[in-house]
Formats: C-alpha cells, structure tokens, sequence
C-alpha cells in the first residue's frame, strides 16, 4: 500500500479540512512531546493520508489522485457542508474522467476523479 504525505502547519485547519469537510477519521496521531510536530494518519475508505508537521517529511503543494465511484454524491455531500474555503466543482476532463479537485489550506491537491464508460 502506499500512503502519501503532506505537509500541513495548523492541526485545527487540518482537522477541520479533512476530517469535518472531507468526513476522513482519524486512525492515530504522534507527537514526540507536547512541544513536538504532529504527525497523525486519516483515512477515507481504503485511502490513508499522513499528515505531518515535520519540516524535513516533505514540501506543501502534493497532489494525489483517487478513484472514486459516484462523484456527484460525494460532490453534493460536500457542497451541503458549505465549507468556507471551497466549492469545487466537478468538470469533465479531455481524457473522458469525471474530476472533483480539492485543495487543503496547506496547498496540498486531491483530486477524485471517476472512469467513464468506454466508448
């Protein structure tokens, strides 16, 4: 399996992204100390997320791509949350997919992303 990292440097904002907005839980958080990075894993279904504060894991600005079947229901739920730093939208790219992208408040980009039928 792999898990992808991204950097974040607000525990409340990160939380508040992924886990109220995107509805991920929260499988385990690390801190070496109460004064040290955080480092903790979400995860949505099958996909896990590690987020750390830890300078030197990675540099902000990732992206990942995740399948996902039936991207309008996923979109209406997370329109019906009205999150203040997002609307996505979902658009139809030249390679025939259905792409909902999101961007946490760390520049970190998923994009779901649906197959279509063959033609």
């Amino acid at each position: 399996m792999i898990i992808p990292l991204f950097r974040i440097f607000d525990e409340q904002k990160a939380r508040e992204f992924y886990m109220d907005y995107l509805d991920f839980k929260l499988d385990w958080e690390h801190r070496f100390d109460d004064l040290a990075p955080l480092y903790m894993q979400v995860s949505w279904g099958d996909l896990r997320i590690h987020l750390t504060e830890h300078h030197g894991d990675c540099s902000p600005g990732a992206a990942i791509r995740v399948l996902l079947e039936d991207i309008e229901q996923y979109h209406a739920k997370l329109m019906q949350k009205n999150y203040r730093y997002a609307r996505p939208g979902i658009e139809v790219a030249p390679w025939n997919t259905k792409e909902l992208s999101v961007i946490d408040p760390f520049g970190n980009k998923i994009v779901f992303y649906e197959e279509s039928d063959p033609v």
